[in-house]
């Protein structure tokens, strides 16, 4: 590997001994060191190489970066539309196998009839597309093909990674998620021990399933307690713009779940006070929305000490935060046919 920096030029060529070795100075290992550390945190070689050789300050460097990162959404774009069209193949329940079988058949001989054959993609798929309407999608059985290996995590993961899937549709999810700490143990520990449940905003409680915290006897509660407020750039604006909602997350009970799904000042914050150890959460769910806040809150999170489940990066909102809570009280309680109790009224 390092000739292969020395051949795209990320290294300087070293001088040679009489013996004909390499001699690296200690500038050669801190660039290493600095080309590996880039490389580890997803920069390509070739953005590697206009970090290391361009000033930071300039602004030359922040619009190369900026095209860089457009030609990789790009990509990603065209990636996207790989995934979906494999997705429409092998994300197929037991009732479209049989066209689904045509379908790959006949696939085989576009290579051969291209002109004729973009005709009859499109007859293939109207076919593939008219067996939806025969029956219900069985979801279970589409994911059977799209789902990663999960065999390395317990069931309760394996059912929680199945739901924020199905929650947001997209199955790379699962390489994103970390449980954290003993998580589900702690969460099954809370809320079998009717602890309280704080949310950010009304938008996460709306969400979360009422009816089995209230048989477990686990109030939901919000931070942010503004029903105005329903997306990431007003609960943001609103955490730092008043007190009492910093106040008032520094009075969390102990033994809590902190269920964060919108604003990443939130999550700071309550990584700030857990750090200082003013509140003692049972399990915080991270999944604010932000792309700089929002992944450095997440990456403090899980340097803490503290049971937690996240999505790393960008990705998160908080129907994938209250999705997470109902996973896990899902597996502690089978839905109640009944909800009557929860007017106050019933027998």
């Amino acid at each position: 590997m390092v000739r292969h920096y020395h051949q795209l030029g990320l290294l300087p060529q070293p001088v040679r001994s009489p013996s004909n070795y390499r001699l690296y100075t200690e500038q050669d290992v801190i660039r290493l060191q600095r080309i590996v550390a880039l490389k580890q945190q997803g920069f390509q070689l070739n953005h590697i190489r206009n970090i290391l050789e361009m000033e930071p300050e300039t602004e030359n460097l922040t619009a190369q970066l900026q095209q860089q990162y457009w030609a990789i959404m790009q990509q990603i774009a065209q990636l996207r539309q790989t995934a979906s069209a494999l997705e429409g193949l092998l994300g197929r329940d037991r009732h479209c196998q049989i066209m689904q079988a045509e379908v790959l058949a006949q696939l085989k001989l576009l290579e051969v009839e291209t002109q004729i054959g973009l005709g009859g993609l499109e007859q293939l798929w109207s076919g593939l597309d008219a067996e939806v309407h025969t029956h219900s999608e069985a979801f279970a059985e589409s994911l059977q093909r799209l789902l990663p290996d999960l065999s390395h995590r317990s069931e309760i993961e394996q059912h929680l990674i199945y739901q924020l899937i199905l929650a947001c549709g997209d199955v790379s999810l699962a390489s994103f998620v970390r449980v954290h700490g003993g998580a589900i143990a702690a969460s099954r520990q809370a809320l079998s021990a009717n602890c309280e449940i704080l949310v950010d905003i009304p938008t996460v409680a709306a969400a979360v399933d009422q009816t089995r915290l209230a048989h477990l006897g686990c109030r939901v509660t919000t931070l942010i307690n503004n029903p105005h407020i329903t997306i990431a750039t007003e609960a943001e604006q609103e955490f730092w713009q008043h007190q009492e909602w910093q106040e008032k997350l520094q009075q969390v009970a102990n033994g809590c779940i902190l269920v964060i799904g919108y604003a990443p000042s939130v999550l700071l914050a309550a990584c700030t006070a857990i750090k200082e150890q003013k509140i003692q959460p049972a399990l915080v769910i991270g999944m604010p929305i932000g792309f700089s806040h929002a992944p450095a809150a997440k990456r403090q999170l899980l340097q803490l000490e503290i049971p937690a489940i996240t999505v790393e990066g960008t990705l998160g909102g908080g129907l994938l935060a209250a999705t997470t809570l109902n996973a896990l009280v899902e597996s502690l309680i089978e839905k109640p046919d009944c909800h009557c109790y929860l007017s106050g009224s019933g027998e």
